[in-house]
């Protein structure tokens, strides 16, 4: 489903940038080329060009043209010289693409009639006005092998000595030469029992030694603060993305209730066949 959505956007974005080939008014049937008779059109070439990787795409099509279109012209001759039946690879694949993109035409022009600003903005709001997003926190840690080591540490920083030094001293943590500063993180971003014991801190303390796989730490909170909403625009794709995804199971529920689909018993398949391109040419 997901590849459907990625190739709707790709329609979508194509429809959008209108490109041009030449000075003269260009449609997706111009042709550009003929061999033997088979025409070699601008639609050909623009969709060669998507498949392209992408520091070929961004050039201007002036500067691709040639190449892609003798491309083009290339592959055409080799499949004129093929002789035989098409394999049957071939059938599968080009049906499982002619599948694929006119599904993903369907889903984009679903999204564009179902999903509007407002939908956009009132999903916003339902998930980020007047909510409490938590906490967030900026800690500092020094990580040591053993216990023993964490507590020795400990005793030296109650006794005075700097945190930022200590760390680079003795953390052996790639945070260490940073004076063990982990910066600004949320509930969950750390290992469960470093997460509890930092969610528990008073900012400016010092936790006792906690141990977590990586070895044991000393905690020192710095600060926390409220995490605040971000901008409506900084999320607008995620928020796309779940209303088109709803949009789309929705329309799929109903295809599939006025639909009669038969499926092959599964204890009638032998799976281990499926691993065998040899199936492919039976």
């Amino acid at each position: 489903m997901k590849k459907y959505l990625a190739t709707a956007a790709i329609y979508l974005a194509t429809l959008a940038a209108n490109p041009a080939i030449s000075q003269v008014e260009t449609t997706a049937d111009t042709v550009l080329a003929t061999v033997d008779g088979v025409e070699i059109t601008a639609g050909h070439l623009i969709l060669a060009r998507a498949e392209l990787p992408s520091q070929y795409r961004q050039l201007p099509m002036s500067m691709i043209y040639p190449s892609l279109l003798d491309q083009l012209i290339q592959m055409q001759l080799l499949k004129t010289s093929f002789e035989g039946e098409v394999p049957p690879n071939v059938r599968y694949g080009v049906e499982n693409e002619e599948r694929t993109l006119i599904a993903s035409i369907v889903i984009a022009r679903l999204l564009a009639s179902n999903i509007t600003d407002e939908m956009i903005e009132a999903a916003y709001l339902t998930r980020y006005a007047d909510q409490d997003l938590g906490v967030e926190y900026d800690a500092s840690h020094i990580l040591v092998d053993t216990e023993e080591e964490a507590l020795s540490i400990l005793d030296e920083l109650n006794a005075g000595a700097d945190f930022v030094t200590a760390a680079q001293t003795y953390s052996t943590g790639p945070s260490g030469p940073g004076g063990g500063s982990l910066g600004w993180f949320g509930r969950g971003d750390m290992v469960q029992p470093f997460d509890e014991a930092v969610a528990a801190m008073e900012v400016g303390t010092l936790s006792d030694p906690v141990q977590t796989q990586f070895g044991w730490h000393i905690i020192r909170l710095n600060d926390t603060r409220m995490i605040e909403a971000p901008e409506l625009e900084e999320v607008r794709e995620d928020i796309i993305d779940e209303l088109g995804q709803a949009v789309l199971e929705g329309r799929l529920a109903e295809l599939e209730a006025g639909a009669v689909i038969e499926q092959t018993d599964t204890a009638d398949i032998d799976f281990t066949q499926f691993d065998d391109p040899a199936i492919l040419d039976q």
